[in-house]
């Protein structure tokens, strides 16, 4: 299958609707099996006790608002370049997903955090940019609200998604750029070292996935919604016309 046959309305259209039943049952079953045993059969930490297992949702939460924005930014790229409506639409339908995975990040952080810093927020830099990341979702979504003409909108979003892009990367690398803060560093390496114990490791794979294919269901969804409600648009268009 090529990457271009998405931009096909009515080929995504069919792709979508083979799609989303499994990805939506894939994900259900990926995060009942995860957070289960993620909650309930792993042990307390030595040093941060059962407050640790909140990781389950905030790790695949963090990292799902991110990558989110990184596939609003590459759909964003297609449309400037190739003007593929459903690369526009498919950005869009994304915002509200990524947006929402992000407000999930910073209330399990804020819990997480309040026990093990003493406060429930500090302006730590992961934490400051993550929180401009939730403004730019915000923005991003009004101004798609706010203009009528679709193209006008998705050119003018895309170079709001292409600013925010710098957030994303800040919010991912913040401990890299500046070395200080409160923030723990990754809790996924590829340095054994600092990786977590496999006890807390797999389960929260489990989790992970289950985010991953959430969002895509999700996203698929959203997308060929938006794509009948533009077609549906493009009809009450010519009516009036007529």
């Amino acid at each position: 299958m090529s990457f271009w046959e998405f931009a096909n309305p009515r080929r995504f259209m069919g792709i979508a609707d083979r799609i989303v039943p499994w990805a939506f049952a894939l994900a259900a079953l990926c995060l009942v099996t995860g957070l289960t045993w993620g909650f309930f059969f792993t042990p307390d930490d030595f040093r941060q006790g059962s407050t640790v297992k909140i990781i389950y949702l905030h790790v695949p939460s963090a990292m799902m608002a991110i990558n989110a924005w990184a596939m609003m930014l590459i759909t964003s790229l297609v449309w400037l370049v190739r003007r593929h409506h459903v690369s526009a639409l498919a950005a869009k339908a994304a915002a509200p997903v990524g947006m929402t995975f992000t407000v999930i990040a910073l209330a399990t952080g804020a819990i997480w955090g309040q026990p093990m810093w003493g406060t429930w927020w500090a302006w730590d830099p992961r934490l400051t940019s993550f929180l401009i990341l939730f403004l730019f979702y915000l923005g991003y979504i009004a101004l798609w609200s706010a203009i009528e003409d679709p193209d006008t909108a998705a050119d003018l979003t895309a170079v709001l998604c292409l600013v925010g892009s710098v957030f994303a990367v800040l919010s991912r690398y913040a401990l890299l750029f500046w070395n200080q803060g409160l923030h723990q560093g990754a809790t996924l390496s590829l340095d054994k070292e600092e990786n977590i114990s496999d006890v807390f490791y797999f389960p929260l794979l489990v989790c992970i996935a289950g985010f991953v294919l959430l969002f895509i269901a999700l996203v698929f969804y959203r997308t060929a919604t938006e794509i009948r409600l533009r077609r549906l648009h493009a009809i009450s268009l010519r009516e009036r016309m007529a």
